[in-house]
């Protein structure tokens, strides 16, 4: 089964991460849990509250489940995967000072191999240096993140260039993955 590298941390959002994680077997990729190290990690929920007073400009944060991460970003061999899915939530404002994690993602980018991520993920590909040029979605709130990686934002569900397809946050699961699991069967297919 082909292997699909998501990388995590504390914080790493749970729809964000959990869609992609039990959607990509039913299409027989085998997801890949990789952290900072290999152990449990915190998963928290972000959503802007539908009522409170005073009312909430940014998203809330609450605890969420567990993911276990089987392998340390230092021991990924990221020739070994087919594909990389970047989640959001806060992981990624800390995980893009991750060197190891960098050399990973510009792995594929290299190889122009199929990478999806949505919501705050896009911090680690502009820290590793990956969108320039590019045209990409995010949360709106990462899009100065994005231009600051020389990428074109745009305020759109999904968007596709070449082996890139971003989203905004996980309202956009469905388009992101239909995209990323058709880029990684036509992958596949060779």
């Amino acid at each position: 089964m082909p292997k699909v590298l998501m990388p995590l941390g504390d914080a790493t959002e749970v729809l964000d991460t959990m869609y992609a994680f039990y959607r990509l077997p039913e299409d027989d990729f085998e997801p890949v849990v990789a952290g900072p190290e290999a152990r449990l990690y915190h998963q928290v929920l972000h959503e802007i509250p539908p009522s409170g007073e005073p009312p909430w400009d940014i998203t809330q944060e609450r605890p969420g489940y567990h993911i276990r991460a089987t392998v340390a970003f230092r021991d990924v061999d990221p020739t070994e995967y087919a594909g990389l899915f970047v989640s959001g939530g806060r992981a990624p404002e800390y995980l893009r000072y991750d060197q190891d994690l960098l050399r990973i993602t510009r792995h594929f980018f290299e190889a122009d191999k199929p990478v999806a991520t949505l919501c705050h993920g896009i911090e680690i590909l502009t820290a590793a240096d990956c969108i320039r040029g590019r045209t990409v979605t995010t949360v709106a709130k990462c899009a100065m993140d994005a231009q600051q990686g020389g990428a074109t934002y745009v305020d759109r569900p999904c968007v596709v260039d070449g082996n890139l397809s971003t989203a905004r946050t996980y309202h956009d699961n469905t388009l992101l993955l239909k995209n990323f699991m058709r880029m990684l069967k036509e992958a596949a297919d060779g």
